[in-house]
């Protein structure tokens, strides 16, 4: 299954967990894994502003360079991100329920946007 997000801003945060939701029934795992060099997915606490102090986090990371990515370097950032938080997530499921913690959610972190995104969903049932 193929879920399609498309971003409003250079950097965000999008709580995905809802979408996810219709793609599980009955109990396994679920993986995620998004088709880009430049967004991520992992899991978060999305209390009020913390998605916002995520993104500034990493930016407070990251040394300003130089960097010698070729068509851009002031976008090496963007990629690097996107490795350190990770392209794929899996999660397990009971009776058509995700087993998360009671503050994680499932978000995609976008890191170059505004852009179409892909996630791909691969459910492996018990």
């Amino acid at each position: 299954m193929l879920l399609n997000i498309q971003t409003k801003q250079k950097r965000q945060v999008i709580d995905i967990t809802e979408e996810l939701k219709a793609a599980i029934t009955g109990s396994g795992l679920v993986n995620l894994f998004i088709r880009h060099t430049t967004a991520a997915i992992t899991t978060a606490d999305l209390d009020p502003g913390t998605d916002q102090d995520y993104l500034k986090a990493i930016e407070q990371m990251t040394a300003s360079g130089p960097w010698g990515h070729p068509h851009n370097p002031s976008h090496f950032p963007d990629h690097f991100w996107s490795t350190l938080i990770g392209a794929n997530l899996t999660v397990p499921f009971e009776d058509g329920k995700m087993l998360l913690g009671q503050w994680q959610r499932v978000v995609l972190i976008e890191l170059d946007g505004p852009r179409n995104r892909q996630v791909e969903i691969t459910v492996i049932k018990n």
